[in-house]
């Protein structure tokens, strides 16, 4: 095993937070692994998807975050995309006392709590537009990850009409793409429970429970509270033209695939050491039969898959 440092470009490669509820000792070894093979260069950690998960992962917390970065990753802790009890907001505001760390804020109310000092907005708040850019921006964002939906074009007036310079923009380009959030659990009702007595049965499911339509057709996936996309997102051959949108971060959903192998290959592309043509090839080697999407950014439905060459 190589323990060695993230390398130095001009563009960051981001790992997102796990949005799925894996065992605790694997979530602990799968960052371990992250920590010392992975070429990222921030590393988002933390519960987004369901408050009753947080314990599971709550006692690896900071032995995964010392490792990160000891390793020298960047580390940022995500915080819920929805927030629904007087309960969580105020452990929300004790977590985010400490101003030694970092933190992706994924609810505005969050957001609104992090004002004044240097944070991240997370894609769950939606800011789709150059004025909630800059707002953001002024209010201490020093990076802002995109919704999943926006193409190419718009992206590219975003990076034009950003009036804080300095600020990251970052855009998801690999994994199943978060779509929405709900106070119900689908993954308790598609088994007969009740949210409260769920039985955590999201977590017989890794990457998340491919729902079908009455046709057989595949439609979504659900993980929890969480509806995802049933493709894998994958932007390996637009990773050139994000560049030259002015996209400088670029951020991978957590799966059960070998994730240190997907994040080499999306850097060897970033760093033009790598064809697209054999970096797409190796990818379907490491996720095996799952489909492949990048229609929004082409300005077409999420789900379909455009290939390069109509472009």
């Amino acid at each position: 095993m190589t323990n060695r440092k993230a390398a130095k470009s001009t563009t960051s490669l981001a790992l997102g937070p796990t949005l799925f509820h894996w065992d605790a000792e694997r979530w602990r070894d799968f960052y371990f692994r992250i920590a010392d093979e992975a070429d990222i260069e921030t590393v988002y950690l933390g519960e987004v998807v369901c408050a009753k998960r947080r314990p599971f992962i709550l006692p690896h917390i900071a032995a995964v975050h010392e490792r990160l970065k000891k390793a020298g990753k960047d580390v940022v802790l995500s915080t819920l995309a929805l927030i629904m009890t007087a309960e969580e907001m105020d452990e929300i505001k004790q977590t985010t006392v400490d101003v030694d760390l970092t933190f992706e804020a994924n609810d505005i109310s969050t957001a609104s709590l992090l004002a004044g000092r240097r944070h991240v907005i997370g894609p769950f708040v939606n800011a789709y537009n150059g004025g909630t850019i800059n707002y953001l921006a002024k209010r201490g964002a020093y990076r802002i990850s995109l919704p999943a939906e926006l193409s190419l074009d718009t992206l590219e007036a975003l990076g034009q009409t950003k009036a804080v310079k300095d600020v990251s923009l970052e855009v998801q380009v690999f994994g199943r793409l978060p779509l929405a959030i709900s106070a119900r659990c689908y993954h308790a009702r598609a088994h007969d429970l009740h949210k409260d007595g769920c039985q955590f049965v999201c977590g017989n499911d890794p990457d998340g429970l491919t729902i079908e339509t009455l046709d057989d057709e595949p439609f979504l996936a659900i993980n929890g509270t969480q509806t995802l996309s049933d493709t894998y997102c994958s932007l390996l051959a637009e990773l050139p033209a994000l560049k030259a949108a002015g996209i400088d971060s670029f951020r991978l959903w957590p799966h059960s695939c070998d994730m240190v192998q997907v994040a080499a290959l999306f850097r060897s592309v970033l760093d033009d050491a790598m064809a697209v043509e054999e970096a797409e090839a190796r990818l379907d080697e490491i996720i095996g039969d799952v489909p492949l999407a990048n229609g929004y950014l082409h300005g077409q439905e999420g789900r379909l898959w455009v290939e390069a060459a109509a472009e």
